[in-house]
């Protein structure tokens, strides 16, 4: 059960439907920021980012009251008309708001290699900016998403000095996901006093054990975001209680990470990956990623086929030195399949196979001594993931 998406002081939202989208579907976000308010911010790492993140990364540093969000259309691979496109629709919301455009961080997603239509933002702008909203953020976290299956959101209070801090966040994700900085779309906010500085710390902390943890297909996307914003409404600063706010800020880009993997586009397996022993987290990163990346190995979670043949060999190529077949050991779940790179007398095929048919599995390699232990998540390889992705923009 999800817990409840908490409202959070100097947080406006509204959600529309601008006809960005082909249906009826909600489409445009206006997120509106108190002033005084401080945002930090990770981005894709793909070279060909989108529009709308070139121009968010240089507004940045502006101390930005207002994020504008779009999906149905990425605004992706646009060149120079895309640029000038997303600079006039920051325009439109800061003309309506009555702050700088350079204040205006804008964010896209859904179909690449299509010029966004102006015009629905310069009639839809207006329309939610006269129905923000301090209780409208599931909306937004409705409106954000393309072909996700459900909302993503989760919220947290931490309590200090007698005084209560909140943290809520949002998501969206479900395909063309390996992040390699946050996911999809992801905004989160908090009541907390802190500098742009101390947020951007915390932030990276929390998406290098999160976001940057997950993958569906291997795929970075151009239009990748992750945001942090702080009103300092509260009363409490972060330096007096950063422990307890980065523990809940870790919890809750875990939280919502792993939603957008149990939203894979397809998925039927929600599949934990965990490598350890190897000498760096570098290391065993690169092996987990190496079986969570294997079609083989995803098709086989999808059939529910306890080919351990197919790990097996996905460990052996990853470009990581110094594994010897003789120190690995591999477990589905608490089953294990091999012991010192040899099938495990405890394992029978039938036993493998009770364990591939569970929702959540497990696959833990054991590689040497060190005590070093790393997990991504991933999801299986169905035909729905084909047929989905097939028929994206049809």
């Amino acid at each position: 059960m999800k817990s409840p998406l908490l409202n959070v002081e100097g947080i406006y939202c509204a959600s529309i439907n601008a006809g960005i989208k082909n249906n009826d579907d909600l489409d445009l976000s206006v997120i509106s920021l108190t002033k005084g308010s401080v945002t930090a911010a990770v981005f894709t790492q793909n070279i060909f980012c989108a529009a709308p993140v070139l121009v968010a990364k240089n507004h940045l540093q502006n101390f930005p009251r207002a994020l504008l969000i779009n999906s149905g259309n990425a605004n992706a691979g646009t060149g120079k008309e895309g640029i000038v496109n997303t600079l006039r629709s920051c325009e439109v919301l800061a003309n309506e708001l009555d702050i700088k455009a350079e204040e205006v961080l804008p964010f896209s997603t859904g179909v690449i290699g299509k010029q966004i239509d102006l015009s629905n933002f310069e009639s839809g702008i207006p329309r939610a900016v006269s129905q923000l909203a301090i209780d409208s953020i599931r909306d937004v976290a409705k409106g954000i998403l393309t072909t996700d299956l459900f909302e993503k959101y989760y919220s947290k209070k931490i309590k200090f000095s007698g005084k209560e801090v909140t943290l809520s966040g949002i998501a969206k994700g479900s395909g063309m996901i390996r992040p390699d900085m946050a996911t999809m779309l992801s905004f989160i906010f908090t009541d907390i006093g802190a500098s742009q500085k101390e947020l951007q710390e915390c932030l990276a902390i929390a998406v290098d054990q999160s976001f940057n943890r997950i993958t569906v297909d291997g795929d970075t996307s151009t239009n990748d975001a992750c945001t942090l914003s702080a009103t300092n409404q509260s009363g409490v600063k972060l330096d007096e209680c950063k422990d307890e706010f980065q523990n809940a800020l870790n919890e809750i880009t875990k939280v919502l990470a792993q939603m957008i993997v149990k939203d894979g586009e397809g998925a039927t397996k929600f599949v934990e990956i965990k490598v350890g022993g190897l000498a760096s987290t570098k290391d065993c990163l690169e092996v987990a990623y190496t079986v969570a990346h294997s079609p083989l190995v995803k098709t086989a979670l999808f059939a529910s086929d306890a080919n351990w043949g197919r790990i097996l060999a996905a460990v052996g190529r990853s470009k990581v030195t110094g594994i010897s077949i003789e120190n690995i050991d591999i477990y589905l779940n608490k089953l294990q399949i091999i012991a010192s790179g040899e099938p495990s007398l405890d394992y029978t095929e039938s036993r493998g196979s009770a364990e591939m048919q569970k929702s959540e599995i497990t696959i833990r390699i054991d590689l040497g001594d060190a005590n070093t232990t790393e997990s991504v998540w991933t999801t299986d390889l169905s035909y729905d993931y084909v047929k989905i992705n097939a028929e994206y923009r049809t």
